[in-house]
């Protein structure tokens, strides 16, 4: 088969990867189903891609082993908070619940297994490699079949490469959900330099200079001539920039998050209504986003010393941008899920060096992509989920910054897609996908 943008076929002789088994286990009601790995599976692929590394000397394989002092010395640090007043009116409304947050560290010392969810995360095959300095963490699942397209995606904040455990899967190994084998990917997802289990940059780092690391992995590293992006959060940026500056390596792009703008002012009733109640909306989100843009280091002295602290800052952002029934977060995630994701950030002390990319965007010039009015111009996927923390423009304002070959508005998800609606979002990277092979 042709691919147009010229997306190879990746056969390599020395992979033999098996296909997963998988297979579903309970959930809480309305939530989407999670996937068992089938750990000989997972171990075969993971001595399979390390046999395709192998002559790249500069990757080595990588495994999450947290030592026990640590778990336990996070715990006592949790079960010591000094629980401190909230007004009686309190709820949601002026940050995360108290009551709830106390529930959840109960649950967090008593009952939460790291080794459960170390487990979970070691399943897929992960490596590490220095890129202009940094250690770079990917995951790296080889797809089904002769053909699969290589597929970047790329997290944003507060999330990490959690929000992908239960997506990366369906999208590799597409014949094993429901879906046929022509559909897979390579599927490549890294920890963002100074996220996780990333290395951090030597100071602030934005969007635009971790697309220029991430297409080094993706073409120098992995071999790859052509490759599709896709992101939330600041993958969306990352994207953005791998479509604009990194052609024709990035072939093409997918984002459910549009965070970048035009030099012109809106135009238009639809389009200036739309900045003005976007204005609005932000208005009560602009304190931790100007926080970390401007000063991010004294927030860090607070969190690096407190577990409960991190949690609470996070856990205000995975409730306030998801798409909630009422106002329950575990409607929409478990408690596992939450503080999985959490201890990633707090195992790996990278609370600090995460928040920086946000300065690193301030000093590379804001969200414009570009004073001179230049667009991406590969073909451009927006996956628009209806409770996105930053709301979508009408298409007329995107495809000025993009040339948008498919646009998708979806009935239910918010901003962290692929753990709230993961089925949706899968579903349209492969129609996007498709769409850019040749008849």
């Amino acid at each position: 088969m042709d691919y147009h943008c010229g997306l190879p076929p990746r056969h390599d002789p020395h992979c033999n990867c098996g296909a997963p088994s998988a297979k579903p286990i309970s959930a809480l009601p309305g939530k989407t189903v999670l996937f068992e790995r089938d750990l000989r599976s997972a171990s075969t692929r993971k001595r399979n891609l390390t046999t395709r590394h192998a002559h790249v000397s500069t990757i080595e394989p990588f495994e999450v082993a947290v030592s026990d002092e640590t778990i336990e010395a996070i715990k006592e640090r949790v079960a010591a908070f000094p629980w401190h007043e909230m007004p009686e009116d309190g709820g949601w409304g002026y940050g995360t619940n108290l009551d709830y947050m106390k529930a959840f560290c109960d649950y967090w010392v008593a009952e939460f297994d790291w080794r459960k969810q170390e487990d979970w995360i070691n399943q897929l095959s992960h490596f590490k490699t220095p890129i202009e300095g940094i250690d770079v963490h990917f995951i790296h699942e080889k797809g089904s079949g002769p053909n699969p397209k290589p597929l970047i995606v790329s997290h944003g904040w507060p999330g990490t490469i959690v929000e992908f455990l239960d997506f990366i899967d369906p999208l590799a190994h597409p014949e094993n959900h429901g879906g046929v084998v022509e559909d897979a990917f390579d599927v490549i997802a890294p920890s963002l330099p100074g996220f996780g289990f990333s290395g951090p940059p030597p100071r602030p780092y934005g969007p635009r200079k971790m697309a220029a690391i991430f297409n080094r992995l993706m073409t120098e590293v992995l071999g790859y001539e052509r490759y599709i992006a896709q992101g939330g959060d600041w993958g969306g940026a990352i994207s953005s920039w791998l479509g604009y500056e990194h052609t024709p390596a990035c072939a093409a792009i997918h984002i459910n998050i549009l965070t970048m703008r035009d030099k012109d002012e809106p135009q238009g009733p639809a389009e200036i209504a739309w900045a003005e109640q976007f204005e609005k909306d932000q208005l009560v989100q602009d304190g931790y986003r100007t926080q970390q843009a401007t000063k991010p280091q004294t927030l860090s002295y607070a969190m690096m010393d407190s577990p409960v602290g991190v949690a609470a800052w996070i856990l205000e952002k995975m409730h306030g941008w998801s798409d909630l029934v009422g106002d329950d977060i575990e409607s929409v995630y478990t408690k596992d899920q939450l503080l999985t994701n959490i201890m990633v950030y707090i195992v790996t002390r990278t609370f600090n060096t995460a928040s920086w990319i946000y300065y690193g965007r301030r000093e590379e010039g804001g969200r414009i992509l570009s004073p001179e009015g230049k667009r991406v111009e590969v073909p451009t996927a927006c996956a628009l989920f209806p409770e996105e923390l930053l709301g979508w423009p009408p298409r007329s304002y995107a495809e000025r910054i993009y040339n948008v070959t498919q646009w998708t508005e979806m009935p239910r998800g918010g901003h962290f897609a692929a753990m709230e609606a993961p089925d949706l979002l899968i579903e349209d990277i492969r129609k996007f996908a498709r769409s850019l092979d040749c008849p």
